[in-house]
């Protein structure tokens, strides 16, 4: 960091954390800033700027918001490496992984045939009680761990998956290939603090920003055949979307 210069006009209507963020913006976008790279703490950064300490955690915290930073308790704060961006579609992670020219891979931690709970049974619009296959899964992206995806789906599209064929293949291109069309989603997302368990599961501290998403597939004819509840490591994954005027 202390070979990045930053010249700040001290008497510019411009805010000095403003001016400051958008220069380690620019060091980022041109590789000064290494991606992966930690920052000094706020207070060598202030003298060494000679700036105050809340200008540096505003600017700080501007470049998080922006998705160029990442804090993590304990660790520190750090240039964000090339995240996973993702459209809002209805498609396989693992798919849109391997479209970005990115090296996919997936553990498969679960596998099995389960008692559906009332809210999932709700949500396949089956009696509650029902056998469903549940599948649990982490999936990385260039050797990092990206993503835990908890899946329901009902038996009797799902009754014949192998494990290794969710370790190799996305599930929705397997269901396909059994003949199972994927056609429309009602999805959330939102976000949670991670969880020891899921800490643990993608290598994160306890409490790091996951992203959340939850959804209820229905195939070709209407039908609810998987309900999908997924958390992402927020540090390298963001969904985006078009907005369009009224």
């Amino acid at each position: 960091m202390n070979d990045i210069a930053i010249v700040l006009d001290r008497v510019s209507p411009v805010p000095l954390y403003h001016q400051l963020a958008q220069q380690l913006a620019a060091a980022i976008a041109d590789g000064r800033l290494a991606k992966g790279s930690y920052l000094d703490n706020e207070i060598d950064l202030a003298v060494n700027w000679q700036v105050s300490r809340p200008t540096v955690r505003q600017a700080m915290q501007d470049l998080v918001e922006r998705g160029l930073l990442v804090r993590r308790r304990g660790v520190g704060t750090q240039v964000v490496s090339d995240q996973v961006r993702r459209p809002v579609t209805l498609s396989s992670l693992h798919d849109d992984l391997r479209a970005q020219g990115r090296t996919s891979s997936t553990m498969v931690i679960t596998h099995d045939r389960v008692v559906a709970d009332a809210a999932i049974a709700a949500d396949l619009e089956i009696s509650p009680g029902s056998t469903v296959v549940y599948i649990e899964r982490c999936r990385s992206a260039d050797g990092r761990r990206l993503a835990l995806m908890r899946n329901w789906l009902r038996l009797d599209v799902a009754g014949g998956l192998t494990t290794v064929q969710l370790s190799r293949t996305g599930l929705y291109q397997l269901l396909q290939a059994n003949g199972v069309r994927p056609h429309s989603a009602a999805q959330r997302i939102g976000a949670v603090a991670a969880s020891p368990t899921d800490a643990a599961m993608l290598g994160v501290p306890v409490g790091s920003a996951l992203l959340t998403m939850r959804r209820v597939m229905s195939d070709d004819s209407g039908t609810p055949i998987e309900v999908g509840e997924h958390v992402y490591d927020a540090a390298h994954y963001s969904v985006e979307m078009a907005v369009f005027g009224a």
